[in-house]
């Protein structure tokens, strides 16, 4: 898979380097760009943004250096990649949606700051390539580089060869074998500690009763905490038994 991260704030991505992503570059599973969104201004302030049209507090993203640099990145006689725009407008991102993107092979993130990107940059694109417009949830952030790296990270963890156990991947929170639940609580050695005990269903080496235990789990904390996946799934179990 190949990823590319417009900004006018590239060194945000430093993190990228890091962790399970780093590997995946240093094992050639992930190629990776990272481009200053000012190299493509012409003015002496390598200016990006101005006053919005219809009057508003704030600035908007100019349409001119996103255009040329997508122009430039994206050849016209080339592969399209599938351009994610975060903005808190945007498609609310889920795990199914990261297991989608998990399946492109080329990603491009245009990171929007101030009041966001000229809409036309979007409707532009949308006549070359597949556009997502996602948002990490129901808040604000100053730009979209924080949600680039959280969708950057979700996604490459899913790609084959990325994490040492596969495995991993189904038993966590929203993973395929918690039917889209919170995962359970989990523990490791010692046994006891602080006068807290490890709960003794999973000392017992009884794996049906350990299942059983984590199952009761998921479905208390999802309720407690997310009672609407807990809906969902029930629907959705309900749907299979028809």
């Amino acid at each position: 898979m190949r990823i590319d991260l417009i900004s006018i704030f590239p060194d945000y991505f430093a993190a990228l380097e890091l962790s399970l992503v780093g590997k995946a570059i240093a094992g050639g599973l992930l190629e990776l760009g990272i481009h200053d969104l000012r190299d493509w201004t012409h003015d002496r302030h390598r200016t990006v943004d101005d006053t919005p049209y219809g009057g508003g507090a704030g600035m908007v993203m100019k349409p001119e250096p996103w255009g040329e640099a997508l122009d430039a990145l994206v050849p016209a006689d080339g592969p399209r990649p599938v351009l994610i725009v975060p903005t808190p407008s945007g498609q609310p991102f889920t795990q199914p949606i990261a297991a989608e993107l998990a399946q492109a092979e080329w990603l491009m993130f245009a990171c929007g700051r101030y009041e966001g990107i000229d809409a036309r940059v979007m409707e532009h694109a949308r006549t070359r390539m597949d556009v997502r417009e996602l948002s990490l949830g129901d808040y604000v952030l100053n730009g979209g580089e924080v949600a680039a790296l959280a969708i950057t990270e979700a996604v490459v963890r899913l790609l084959p060869g990325v994490l040492g156990n596969p495995e991993s991947l189904v038993e966590e929170s929203h993973g395929a074998e918690l039917a889209g639940l919170l995962e359970y609580p989990v523990y490791t050695k010692p046994a006891s500690w602080r006068g807290l005990d490890v709960p003794p269903v999973l000392l017992s080496g009884h794996h049906g009763e350990v299942a059983r235990w984590r199952a009761e789990q998921a479905r208390r904390i999802t309720a407690e905490r997310r009672p609407d996946l807990l809906k969902a799934a029930e629907l959705g179990n309900a749907e299979l038994a028809e």
